[in-house]
Order: structure tokens, then sequence, then C-alpha cells
């Protein structure tokens, strides 16, 4: 396969001009003429992972590796190590993040993982109608995420709509209608404007949110599903 090819299949299947300008998804590491045995798909890039990818492989990542442009390629910090590994092994890196965001990822997730049918209100809002007590629509949260428990900002007793923003979504608090907004990395401060709003919260994190980047994206790789390999980044977080 050469990497042209899977490309520009990504390329009609999430357009990569639909990415915000702030974000650099696209082609960050090989050659446009590239021939690759196997498509590794992973949330991010971590040292375990690039170790364990084969040589002369593509991977396929939800967070660009590079946002910033390198001045230096010396084996220091995050970026630079892994980009360091995957040229000297010729590891292809191709980006979606931001425009697979707006036409897979946020659907996928709720529909996929949280079971709802939706209506998209722009970009990266979906919104949800739900008639379920708070702690009730939690736990359904939870257990289809998988994980035993979440921080949370209770404004009501029941949940009649709610959005959600994969990721970090706390930007577009004030464009959410619904009374309950699920979304990653709430930081303190946010918390307590969103309480002011009278907006109940769920941090969903931004690992457990995005982690199934890799079964949507799955899912519509068509002809190419032979060569793929799901071997998803970990968390760096540990819950003690």
């Amino acid at each position: 396969m050469i990497i042209k090819e899977i490309y520009q299949f990504l390329d009609n299947l999430s357009p990569f001009e639909l990415q915000e300008s702030w974000d650099n998804s696209g082609l960050l590491v090989g050659d446009f003429n590239n021939k690759i045995d196997k498509i590794y798909i992973s949330l991010d890039l971590d040292l375990e992972l690039v170790d364990s990818v084969e040589n002369n492989s593509l991977i396929i990542t939800h967070h660009p590796l590079i946002f910033k442009p390198l001045k230096t390629l010396v084996p220091v910090s995050y970026s630079q190590k892994l980009a360091i590994k995957l040229i000297q092994k010729n590891i292809t890196l191709i980006s979606m993040h931001t425009n697979f965001d707006k036409t897979h990822l946020n659907k996928y997730v709720m529909k996929e993982v949280f079971g709802f049918e939706y209506e998209q209100k722009d970009d990266f809002v979906l919104e949800a109608k739900v008639n379920m007590e708070f702690s009730k629509f939690v736990n359904h949260i939870k257990n289809s995420l998988g994980v035993d428990s979440l921080n949370v900002v209770q404004c009501h007793d029941e949940i009649t709509s709610f959005s959600l923003t994969t990721g970090s979504g706390m930007g577009l608090l004030g464009a959410i209608k619904s009374n309950c907004f699920l979304t990653g990395d709430i930081k303190y401060h946010e918390a307590m404007e969103a309480k002011a709003r009278g907006i109940s919260l769920i941090d969903i994190t931004h690992y457990e949110s995005e982690k199934y980047f890799c079964d949507a994206l799955y899912q519509q790789l068509n002809e190419f599903k032979n060569f793929v390999i799901i071997q998803n980044s970990k968390n760096p977080f540990k819950r003690l």
C-alpha cells in the first residue's frame, strides 16, 4: 500500500480541510510515496507504542504529535523523542483530530457508546433528549465508559437533555442549551461557572471520552481492515 492512497481515502472520509485553524492534522511524519504493510490506530503516540510498531508502518492517531514548529530534533521533549524514533524506524504518521471530531467521533460516542439518538447543534456539540434522575444518568454514563467514578457538578435532580463534546469542550459552555454537559478536562473555575449558569456537568475525561477513536475509525476503513491493528495508547493517569 502507498501512503498517498490511504491519505486520499482518509481525506474523503473526514476532510482534513475541516480541521480548526490551530490544529495540525494530516501527514506529520513520512512521505506520500512510502510503501507500508501495516496500519496501526491509536488515540495518541507514546514510547511503548512506537517501540512495538514494526518498521515501515503507518500509524494513524487522533491527537497530533506536533502542534508547534520544532526548532531542534534532540531527544528531550515528548514530541522530539517520538519524532526521532518514527524517522529511525521509517514509520509514517497521519493524525485526524478536529476534522474527525466533527465528522465521526462525537457521533460514535453519543450513539454507539452511550446509546442515544442526537441532534447536532454545531461542529462539536451534540444534544440528546433524556428523562432520567441525575444519579441514574451518571450511573449509565459510568457503565457505558466502564469506569467506577466520575467528577460531577449537580444542578438538577432530573436530566431532561444533555450535550456532549468529547475531549476538552468547556470553551463551548456558553453555547450549551441543555441542562447537563458531558465533556472532559473540566477545571475548577469552569465547574464554578457552570454551576452559576445552572448547567450540570459530568467530566467524562479526555482519555475515556476519546479512546473510541480507534473503534470509530476502524469501522470506516473498509478495504484496509485486513492491514489494520488497533493498539491504543495508554492513559497516563491512574486512579488510586
